[in-house]
């Protein structure tokens, strides 16, 4: 063997000794998420590019699941010896599940270094908070309210509704001038029930609300027959549209469109839904106070992260939720999907001014809920939706939809 050879081969080993320390002195992250629809994916893997490059050190392997197969994998996953350090979740029912059974990491520690309790608004305590223990990170939202036509409440004089009597009298006006008050579609369940959060919510309040989601309260309760008999007053008063079941939500945008109708109880996504023209037109207001001495509550179906309790690297996880908190984690979501972040820092002029009117409404909530069915065990959530759309059907009958939604909660209970 000459020189040159020899030379070469001490180089390559000498090379393969220097990348061989380099792989072991990083330290790998498995973050694991749902993000599977194009544009959260992009943003997803930009977000984590960025914290590889603030933190040289660490390799990130980031693992993008569908939604569905997500649902079903993440409580393997958790309850195996190998889980991921970091995975995305809901907030609600589906975050307290995990809570409840121990299998994730308590992160109060990361809220109170990077004084969350501060930079994230009081409401979003509510939703990650159990027992004086933080375990979730919300990272990503959007938010429900009442959408109207500014065009048309402007044509008849009409003020956005504060407190209940108002409303009722924005609704007869409309209805005097040949217009339903509120455009709605039934074809899928879930639309009716967001009234039910809704009344629920003025009512009762968000603990209530939430203690009922969650089958700790029964369904006979008397304080449940006030949200019903406020919902019935609604439809047995023509406040919605005609044969709304015949219609999904997007198809019944076309009597808002219209003009025929004024009003729709929707999440923010309305607007992507809309024509350029119509999306000019609408404004939204807040689902009008029933009771001033109840506490403001609003839907608001949350996404964030959670640490396995298992998790391999559990400071190097609570150092990227950390990141997820912050400004920049945050920033990607707000200027390239649109969507509103927790942290109150982020820069109001990343946000349309609809938007930012959104932000600002929930900066002045006290606490929050996620919605029906994300709020409830999916299989119980399923069953009572089906005695929404009965109540739908016959408002008049709902001492007896009472009694069956209660039957199907005592069937849950003693599974």
């Amino acid at each position: 063997m000459n020189f040159k050879n020899l030379s070469l081969i001490v180089i390559t080993l000498l090379m393969v000794m220097v990348l061989s320390f380099s792989a072991a002195a990083q330290d790998t992250l498995v973050v694991n998420t749902y993000t599977s629809d194009p544009a959260p994916r992009k943003a997803m893997k930009e977000l984590v590019a960025q914290y590889e490059e603030m933190n040289p050190d660490v390799d990130v392997e980031l693992n993008i699941t569908a939604h569905e197969d997500f649902k079903q994998a993440i409580r393997v996953w958790l309850t195996s010896d190998n889980p991921p350090d970091v995975f995305s979740w809901f907030a609600g029912n589906r975050a307290g599940y995990f809570v409840d059974r121990g299998l994730v990491m308590d992160i109060t520690d990361v809220w109170e270094e990077e004084n969350f309790y501060e930079k994230f608004p009081k409401a979003f305590q509510s939703i990650s908070v159990y027992d004086g223990k933080a375990y979730f990170l919300p990272h990503n939202y959007y938010w429900w309210s009442v959408f109207y036509r500014e065009s048309i409440f402007e044509e008849y004089g009409l003020e956005e509704p504060q407190t209940w009597d108002e409303f009722l009298e924005v609704g007869e006006t409309l209805k005097e001038n040949g217009i339903t008050p509120f455009a709605i579609g039934t074809k899928f369940r879930w639309t009716a029930a967001a009234f039910f959060d809704y009344f629920d919510m003025r009512i009762n309040g968000a603990k209530f609300h939430k203690d009922l989601m969650a089958g700790k309260i029964p369904f006979t309760d008397d304080r449940v027959a006030d949200v019903f008999e406020k919902w019935k007053y609604l439809i047995e008063n023509d406040y919605f549209i005609e044969n709304a079941a015949a219609y999904s939500w997007q198809e019944a945008l076309q009597f808002l469109n219209s003009g025929d109708a004024a009003m729709y109880l929707m999440g923010q996504f309305i607007l992507d839904a809309t024509s350029e023209e119509v999306s000019k037109d609408l404004d939204f207001f807040r689902f009008p106070i029933i009771d001033k001495e109840v506490p403001v509550a609003e839907d608001l179906p949350t996404d964030g992260f959670m640490i396995p309790k298992k998790a391999p690297h559990p400071e190097l996880a609570k150092d990227f939720i950390a990141f997820l908190g912050s400004v920049e984690g945050q920033r990607l979501f707000a200027e390239d999907l649109g969507r509103l972040v927790t942290n109150k820092n982020m820069d109001a002029e990343v946000y349309d001014g609809l938007t930012l009117k959104g932000r600002e409404m929930i900066d002045n909530t006290d606490e929050l809920a996620q919605f029906y069915d994300r709020d409830m065990d999916p299989e119980l959530a399923d069953k009572t939706m089906d005695s929404l759309m009965a109540f739908w059907y016959a408002p008049e009958n709902y001492r007896n939809i009472m009694e069956e939604m209660e039957a199907h909660r005592q069937n849950f209970i003693n599974d």
